[in-house]
């Protein structure tokens, strides 16, 4: 069954919601990254054992690698979307 323009309309607003949380999200996620490897130089410095810190390091670069995934299949549903509610004019010849 085909969406009415105005359903079109709230998904987009909808992903497109989505998508400045995403962005907002993963801006946060490399602020904590960068905290947790500033934690890690520290505990090396007074020489402690870093292996649990450095693995949740690679844990949250994990993590954000995908939350980039995601934010690119938003990215691209709000794309589709914006072409679905307000399709360009045809091509005259």
């Amino acid at each position: 069954m085909a969406l009415s323009r105005a359903e079109l309309t709230e998904q987009l607003h909808a992903e497109q919601r989505l998508l400045v949380k995403a962005d907002r999200d993963i801006e946060e996620g490399w602020l904590r990254i960068r905290d947790q490897e500033d934690r890690v130089r520290e505990l090396m410095a007074g020489g402690h054992d870093t292996v649990q810190a450095e693995r949740l390091v690679d844990l949250l670069k994990q993590t954000l690698i995908e939350w980039e995934r995601h934010r690119v299949l938003i990215e691209q549903r709000v794309i589709y979307l914006r072409q679905e509610v307000d399709p360009p004019p045809p091509k005259s010849s």
